[in-house]
């Protein structure tokens, strides 16, 4: 049996009040999750509908926080992303890539994909889907 990832890794550069906000927003996540408690009634809608894909990381650090994650959650993380762009619009843009694996070679296990989001927009494409519009 082949075990399949999704790896991602990114850190965004966060004052210490958007830090504080966006960890408290992953706390609520996982009390939820983890806990059955509520998700609080000004928990934002852009993410509420997204927490039961919620299979990546995040942790403070220095610089702000780090996301990461070993299987998945790309769609979850730009949209979160995005909150936070529009709550306190720290940068222009975020970008990141995922790479997808497997613990065999087996021939659909491996691509991977890129994401560019704005307050606006995100945009995302896979390896596989370009391949498929190249005509492979």
């Amino acid at each position: 049996m082949a075990d399949y990832f999704t790896h991602f890794s990114l850190v965004l550069q966060l004052t210490k009040n958007e830090q504080e906000y966006a960890l408290k927003l992953v706390q609520e996540v996982e009390s939820y999750r983890n806990e059955g408690k509520p998700l609080p009634q000004d928990f934002p809608e852009s993410v509420r509908d997204l927490v039961e894909d919620w299979p990546f990381d995040v942790e403070a650090v220095k610089e702000g926080i780090w996301i990461y994650s070993e299987y998945g959650g790309q769609e979850t993380v730009c949209a979160f992303i995005q909150h936070l762009l529009q709550s306190f619009d720290f940068a222009a843009s975020v970008s990141f890539e995922w790479s997808h694996d497997c613990s065999k070679p087996k021939p659909d296990a491996f691509g991977g994909g890129a994401a560019f989001i704005t307050a606006t927009e995100i945009e995302t494409f896979s390896t596989s889907e370009w391949l498929h519009k190249m005509g492979c």
